[in-house]
Formats: structure tokens, C-alpha cells, sequence
């Protein structure tokens, strides 16, 4: 016998897949990817472990702070996101490449990795490989990055005081928990895979602007859980990597994300998508992070009664797509009447809470035979259903929802 539950902090689970088109402004959801221009494959970090509400809530906490606090900081936000992502790939920089495994984040606008001026960067991980500080003198194609540069006025948001020539352009990022990033911009060239056809890939390379951290304080100088090489920013500024490698016509300002986060892993691809075909709705315009319209939700074959204004977008409303963010959460003026329609499915469910948050009930048979499965609706009748067994957590004998 096992217990559903349902959590009073408003979490759904969601395996998604999107298409961001940042030209045309457009999202997009379907299946398996193939793009023209280039992919990074990507491995989940909690891939293979035991989901826990409790885990995924605090990851997911610390990512919101970040989002909430973010939109007025120029490189990319106030919180963790080397401590907070999910997504990690292995990406090749300078020349000879030498490999590193940077965060892949949508919610970040700067790259950044560790450098080797830095004694407190992590050199190890619990994820099982060996880490690797950028060392601008081995490689023969990194430069500084001057402080007079474009790029450097850009990201600190004017002229630096004392710049002069040849001097290079530093970066200090302080995070909410106190620990802090510090170094320069470098410039070097970083390798990805293309796709050449049939689903194939050939190594292909572009040159990028990045942060070279050379002071760590806090949690980002310890070695071991979770420890990487940096972030691999795919936010919407020019200092993000999908802007930097388009505004040098290495790929198109497309990409897009198919993320399998039961089973771990997935692919990012840059340029436009040639498979499969795929349905798009816009992304809100003006946002600082990827934002959609979403229009309504159903339940079985019942749409809910919600007022049109609670989805509009806006100032901290609207809905964001973050590939950082474990769980989908929702307003209590849509989860409420939500959770009430999802139980009122089954009239004998004896509903009891436990930990003081997550409400739960026993339920012996086959979930998605006995719940309806649940369908968001976004601008340009774009659909995305979540079956029952995607919604519900076992919680020990027990679902929780």
C-alpha cells in the first residue's frame, strides 16, 4: 500500500522539454532534438538518488532567493548557482582544450570557471571526476579582457574607476550566504559538439568572453559534494554563452533543452531545431529570465475556474522556465482549487498531514488508473500534461503530492 500526499509549499513535478527561440521570442514543447548548429550533453545530478520533497525544496529555495533578488544585479543574480543547479556538462576551453564541468543554466548570464591563481577552488567532487583550474598562460589562444573592452562596461554597468590600458577587467560577485566569487575576464575559445548529420556529431569551436576566478570564499572554496568547475550561463544578456557564440555567427540565437530529470541526463542544442516538429508559444518580452504565458489549467476533462488575471505576467508573476529549478510551483489562487479537484476524484481518501507541511493518503492501486492526469495551458494552445504518477511522491510506504 502506498500514501499519496500533497505539500502545502505548492510543488508539482514536471519532466519538460522547451524550445527557446530568442529571435522570434518563442517556447516550444515535444520530443527528441536535432539542431543544426551545436549540443552539449548534459548528466542530472540527483540522477539514480531517492527523491525527497524535504531536498528538492531547499534546492529549490535557494534557486527562488536568487530569481527574487536577482533582477538588479548585473552578473546574473545574488544567490548559489554552482550550488543550486541540477545540469552539468563537459565542455573543452583554450588551446590545447583542456576539459571542464561547468553548471548549465538558463537562470545565470555569465561563464565563468575557477582559475589557477585560485588556493581555495575545489579541485574534487562527489561527483566523481577530477576538476581543473583555467590557467591562461598554457593556453594559446586566451587573452585578457581590458577593462576600456565593451564587454567589460556591459557587465558592470559603466566605466571602471582607475581603468586604464591594458588593465584587465575584474569581476567580484557576493552571494547571499556570504560566500563570494572574485577574478578578471579572460577571453579563449571553447569547444562543443555540432551536429553534422544523422544525428552525428564533429567538434566545433567558437571564441567567448568569461570570468577567471581566482579568489573563492565560503562554501565555493570547499572541495567535494557537488563541486564544479564553474557555470555555463545560457541567460538572456550578451554576457551569456547562447548570446556570445550568436553575436559571432557561431550558432543561432536559438536553443533548446530536453531534460529527463527521473533518469538523469539530457542534451542542450544550439541554432534551430530540424526534429522533430514542434508547437511554440511566445516568451514574455522585457523579463529578465524566460518567462511564458500560461492561460489555464484542466484536470481530467474539466478546465478550473480561475480568473484570467492570476496568470498575467508581471513584476515577480508570470511563469518562469528555469532548468535549475527541481519542482513546478503554482499560486495558492490556481493550487488550491487544483488539489481540491485532483481528490474530490476519489470520495474515501482519508487526508492526514505529516512533517507539519505535506498532506498525504493511501492509495494501493495503480495511480494514474485512479487520478486524472493534469493539462497547463500556455498562449498558442501550446499543452503540457502531467500524468498522475509525475505529480504524486512516494513517501516512504507513502505518495506525497
Amino acid at each position: 500500500m502506498a500514501t499519496a500526499g500533497i505539500g502545502t509549499s505548492r510543488p508539482l513535478t514536471l519532466l519538460l522539454f522547451l524550445i527557446i527561440n530568442l529571435l522570434s521570442n518563442t517556447i516550444t514543447g515535444g520530443g527528441r532534438v536535432y539542431a543544426d548548429n551545436g549540443v552539449f550533453s548534459v548528466k542530472y545530478k540527483y540522477a539514480g538518488r531517492e527523491r525527497s520533497l524535504s531536498t528538492l525544496k531547499a534546492h529549490d529555495i535557494s534557486r527562488q532567493l536568487r530569481f527574487l533578488a536577482g533582477v538588479d544585479i548585473p552578473l546574473g543574480g545574488s544567490g548559489r548557482p554552482d550550488a543550486v543547479g541540477l545540469y552539468y556538462a563537459k565542455i573543452g576551453i583554450g588551446t590545447p582544450s583542456k576539459d571542464y564541468y561547468v553548471q548549465v543554466d538558463t537562470g545565470s548570464d555569465i561563464v565563468w570557471v575557477n582559475c589557477i591563481q585560485c588556493r581555495e577552488c575545489p579541485r574534487t567532487s562527489s561527483l566523481g571526476m577530477e576538476l581543473t583550474p583555467y590557467d591562461l598562460e598554457e593556453s594559446t589562444t586566451g587573452k585578457l579582457v581590458s577593462c576600456d573592452e565593451q564587454f567589460c562596461l556591459e557587465v558592470n554597468g559603466g566605466p571602471l574607476s582607475g581603468c586604464t590600458t591594458n588593465m584587465s577587467c575584474p569581476y567580484l560577485q557576493i552571494y547571499g550566504d556570504g560566500s563570494s566569487t572574485a577574478g578578471y575576464f579572460v577571453k579563449d575559445y571553447v569547444q562543443y559538439n555540432r551536429v553534422s548529420g544523422d544525428l552525428e556529431t564533429t567538434a566545433a569551436n567558437g571564441s567567448i568572453k568569461f570570468g577567471c576566478g581566482a579568489r573563492q570564499s565560503g562554501d565555493l572554496g570547499s572541495s567535494g559534494e557537488e563541486a564544479l568547475d564553474g557555470i555555463l550561463g545560457f541567460g538572456k544578456s550578451n554576457s551569456s554563452i547562447i548570446s556570445q557564440l550568436a553575436s559571432s555567427r557561431k550558432v543561432k540565437k536559438m536553443f533548446a533543452h530536453c531534460l529527463d530529470g527521473t533518469n538523469g541526463g539530457g542534451i542542450f542544442a544550439m541554432g534551430h531545431v530540424v526534429q522533430p516538429k514542434v508547437n511554440m508559444t511566445p516568451l514574455v518580452p522585457n523579463q529578465p529570465h524566460y518567462n511564458v504565458n500560461m492561460t489555464g489549467v484542466q484536470v481530467g476533462h474539466v478546465m478550473l475556474n480561475i480568473s484570467a488575471d492570476v496568470f498575467e505576467a508581471g513584476d515577480r508573476k508570470g511563469t518562469i522556465i528555469d532548468s535549475g529549478t527541481t519542482l513546478a510551483y503554482l499560486p495558492e489562487l490556481i493550487y488550491e482549487p487544483l488539489v481540491a479537484k485532483i481528490l474530490s476524484q476519489q470520495h474515501n481518501l482519508e487526508v492526514q498531514t505529516i512533517h507539519g507541511e505535506y498532506k498525504c493518503f493511501q492509495y494501493s492501486e495503480r495511480v494514474d488508473d485512479g487520478f486524472p492526469p493534469v493539462i497547463f495551458h500556455f498562449e498558442n494552445s501550446l499543452l503540457l500534461k502531467v500524468y498522475p504518477h509525475e505529480y504524486l511522491f512516494q513517501y516512504m510506504d507513502e505518495l506525497v503530492y
